[in-house]
């Protein structure tokens, strides 16, 4: 018979082996998370919030700013009298709307912010200066914006995705539904009749069996994920590297959120590793995916104020993400993980049954927004039966709950009616046929104008929605958003980082479009922006500038620490 001792080291023993294996297996888990990351800080949402608390700001003096790429005098000099034309032509044009946005600015943050946030910030408050065109528009048609000082724009900015079919559409889906909900007007709570065709066109169009109303993308994809965490009774959220699905905290860590997530595993896009530890943890309760992403995989949204070289991409294949959608799908089912695809963005861009029909991948719940409220503010989730439920019936206290004031608003969902009773037209699905083929050859006939032009500047895109992209290593790409527009064409805030165009586009449009784009480019070129001394990459860009930026922390260390003494 063993004596007590020795039992008592026995199970000491194998309670410390138990311990060592946990321990083993969690740091095993750790480095497998750690390593299905993408190698960026766009992967590593922590280091990115402490990296981007503790960088200083500073500004090029005059002199610097036209030389920050170590570009001779005369070049220098060049792109000085070049700016000085330029901020003239700004003068002359925008006046009004300049004014009336300059007022606006210091009442409206968001007007603040993206001023503020259109280029780099070492040369950001002098543009804001000299190059001051406004963000007031007083009119649209066809394809085109009119702003409050007359300018007549093609629209590239796309109403950052409300617009596929053409502002004319719209403004009828609106004026249309207006008429339909006149004797309701703005009584909220219960629901106008013409609802339940917008529900089953919803159902027809997504293929799944359950609609909720949201008012917002943003808050569509904050219930989806609410519902996946209910029904699996897990934690956690997996978006994808560079992915946006709103400004949400859950879904947008990372810089630009002040806090710290705690339930959400920002996992690199097209990676094996990622697929791994989607079959191995257990607090997953769905995965996140933003088709849009297809064009620019691991990689932020493309915004002018982080161009501090040229070192932008982008690509799609269809065949390659529309594999590895379908390996998703099967992981998810064998593990439990609802997939919500975010088309909030990208809805009725790619296919009327969107990404689902267009990469042929059947999601669990799908979020949209923007377009099919026909240019009212709307989310919607679709979903199955089993992840749409909001209740469980032998629990009814445990339910999951989800409403707004303004879900359902009769005027909302009458441009709604609207738009969905277009879309069942055999005219507007016509639209669709040979979308792919229209708009890759329209790139590639810009594509060949550009290099025939000589300037260093290519796009490329998933249907109507292309991405700029520079092909010279080079400090001042973010300033061809602004000969852009003096060549009347209009970019959202993020400038030349994206551009969208509608299906109302056609070859004449597009034509002249691709004239005033490749003048902007050569008009750009002329006043020696893209000067290069064929030796600098953009690897030593970036270092140049990180040099920078270490300088300038350093010595506001040293301010404070005499400040202090």
């Amino acid at each position: 018979m063993e004596s007590p001792v020795w039992m008592t080291l026995g199970v000491a023993g194998a309670l410390g082996a138990s311990a060592v294996a946990l321990v083993w297996r969690a740091a095993a888990q750790r480095l497998q998370l750690s390593r299905s990351k993408h190698r960026s800080l766009a992967g590593h949402a922590r280091m990115a919030r402490r990296i981007a608390a503790q960088m200083p700001h500073y500004e090029y003096d005059e002199d610097r700013f036209f030389c920050a790429d170590g570009a001779p005098p005369d070049i220098a000099a060049q792109r000085q009298a070049g700016f000085t034309r330029l901020a003239e032509l700004y003068t002359q044009r925008f006046a009004k709307s300049a004014a009336l946005t300059s007022e606006l600015r210091d009442y409206l943050p968001d007007l603040d912010f993206t001023s503020n946030y259109r280029v780099p910030f070492q040369f950001s408050r002098k543009v804001r200066e000299a190059l001051r065109s406004g963000s007031t528009l007083e009119a649209a048609d066809g394809v085109h914006l009119v702003d409050v000082d007359g300018n007549r724009f093609y629209d590239l900015a796309g109403s950052y995705g409300v617009n596929v079919f053409g502002v004319d559409f719209y403004k009828q889906c609106i004026e249309r539904g207006n008429h339909l909900v006149a004797a309701l007007g703005p009584v909220l709570g219960a629901y106008h009749p013409l609802v339940r065709y917008n529900v089953q066109s919803l159902r027809d169009i997504s293929g799944l069996p359950k609609v909720s109303f949201h008012m917002s993308g943003t808050e569509a994809v904050m219930q989806a994920v609410r519902l996946a965490r209910y029904h699996t009774g897990r934690s956690h959220l997996v978006r994808f590297c560079g992915a946006y699905h709103g400004w949400w905290g859950d879904v947008q860590p990372g810089v630009g959120n002040p806090q710290t997530e705690h339930h959400t595993y920002t996992l690199a896009d097209l990676s094996e590793r990622s697929l791994k530890v989607l079959r191995t943890r257990r607090d997953i309760a769905c995965v996140l995916i933003n088709p849009l992403q297809a064009l620019h995989p691991n990689r932020n949204a493309p915004g002018d104020s982080a161009l501090i070289d040229s070192s932008r991409s982008a690509g799609f294949d269809r065949r390659a993400y529309s594999e590895w959608l379908k390996k998703l799908r099967v992981v998810c089912d064998e593990r439990g993980i609802a997939l919500i695809f975010d088309e909030v963005f990208l809805g009725f861009r790619l296919a009327l049954g969107g990404a689902q029909e267009y990469f042929g991948v059947q999601a669990d719940m799908v979020t949209y927004g923007k377009t099919l409220g026909g240019g009212l503010p709307v989310g919607v989730v679709c979903g199955k039966a089993q992840w749409m439920k909001r209740y469980r019936d032998d629990r009814p206290a445990d339910i999951c709950f989800a409403r707004g004031t303004f879900n359902s608003h009769p005027y909302v969902m009458a441009a709604m009616h609207v738009f969905l009773q277009e879309m069942a037209k055999p005219e507007r699905q016509a639209c669709y046929v040979g979308l792919d083929e229209c708009w890759n050859s329209r790139a590639q006939s810009l594509n060949q104008r550009l290099r025939n032009a000589g300037v260093p500047v290519q796009v490329a895109n998933i249907s109507t929605i292309w991405t700029i992209l520079f092909t010279t290593p080079s400090r001042y790409n973010w300033m061809f958003q602004y000969y852009l527009r003096v060549q009347g064409l209009a970019l959202s805030w993020v400038g030349s980082g994206r551009l969208i165009f509608n299906f109302a586009y056609d070859d004449i449009a597009f034509d002249d479009v691709a004239q005033r784009f490749v003048a902007a480019a050569t008009a750009m070129q002329a006043d020696g922006w893209w000067w290069s001394d064929g030796v600098t990459t953009n690897q030593q860009l970036r270092r140049h500038v990180l040099r920078e930026l270490l300088t300038e922390r350093f010595r506001a260390i040293r301010r404070q620490f005499f400040r202090q003494r």
